[in-house]
């Protein structure tokens, strides 16, 4: 069985989709509809943008779900057996499994992006990679950290994000390291995602989610909050709305996806990140990319 999975907020660079633009007329199309939605030539930054220009999370977040998604769209016999997505690439799984239209997606990844910019704007925080110590021990260092420290992303086995405060992370860092940790790395990231500090940025989404027509999906999705898999929509809602404050669980789901018959993983988007962690997760897995 063949299961897509899409990248999240990280896998950006400059240049990302220009080739796609330039040689594929519907591509184009689509790109150019994406910028009347947002309101800006998101295009212009992509193709010829910097680094700089490109992290920002109001840019990032859309570019790289569009990146994923007219790949997708633009692809022959795009069928998959189910989708899964990584933090934002949720919402590129979903809109590639017919459960979100493209307008519908775009929009509502615009409006976490910006709303995600806002909380992080209401509490300085952060995130940092913890690589080298079990899950078990990252999350019982994070309960002993007095400020707001929770485990983030279960990237792969050996690999957690941790993310809170600005001080409560640098606290933590220091603990993982003393525990053993062949790493803690400050990430260059702009708040604490998937953490309660982003509980205003998650209000604001439940509004715009509930606002959204959700379809029968065409195979189920894995989804960061349940792990498992899912097709229906009043479900599928309830945790892409969790999402945001809840850790994204990517080692369970793709673990899961396994279980379920999964044995070619194809990365549609943006990088290489998720087939390097889906080798680490099954190494019998066969990974490639669109």
């Amino acid at each position: 069985m063949k299961a897509y999975v899409f990248p999240g907020q990280g896998a950006q660079f400059p240049g990302m989709g220009k080739a796609l633009y330039e040689e594929n007329p519907e591509a184009k199309a689509l790109f150019e509809k994406a910028n009347e939605i947002l309101g800006f030539r998101i295009t212009d930054i992509m193709f010829d943008g910097t680094d700089e220009e490109l992290k920002q999370t109001k840019v990032t977040q859309p570019a790289v779900f569009l990146h994923s998604v007219i790949l997708a769209k633009t692809t022959p016999d795009f069928k998959p057996d189910m989708v899964a997505g990584h933090s934002l690439g949720e919402f590129s799984a979903l809109v590639a499994n017919g459960t979100l239209a493209f307008e519908d997606g775009l929009k509502l990844v615009s409006q976490r992006a910006l709303a995600m910019q806002e909380a992080c704007e209401i509490n300085p925080s952060t995130m940092a990679a913890i690589l080298g110590l079990p899950d078990e021990k990252v999350e019982e260092i994070c309960s002993q950290v007095e400020e707001v420290v929770v485990a983030a992303n279960y990237n792969c086995p050996g690999q957690l994000v941790i993310s809170g405060s600005n001080e409560g992370i640098q606290v933590a860092c220091e603990k993982m390291k003393e525990a053993g940790a062949k790493r803690a790395l400050p990430l260059p990231v702009g708040g604490a995602f998937h953490s309660p500090l982003m509980e205003p940025a998650r209000e604001k989404l439940q509004k715009a989610i509930e606002e959204t027509t959700f379809n029968t999906p065409l195979c189920p999705v894995y989804q960061n909050v349940s792990t498992t898999a899912v097709s229906d929509v009043n479900e599928i809602k309830a945790n892409l709305i969790a999402q945001l404050t809840a850790p994204v669980k990517w080692t369970q789901s793709v673990q899961n996806m396994v279980a379920d018959g999964a044995t070619e993983f194809v990365e549609c988007g943006p990088g290489k990140v998720l087939q390097g962690l889906v080798k680490k997760i099954h190494s019998e897995a066969q990974v490639s990319g669109l």
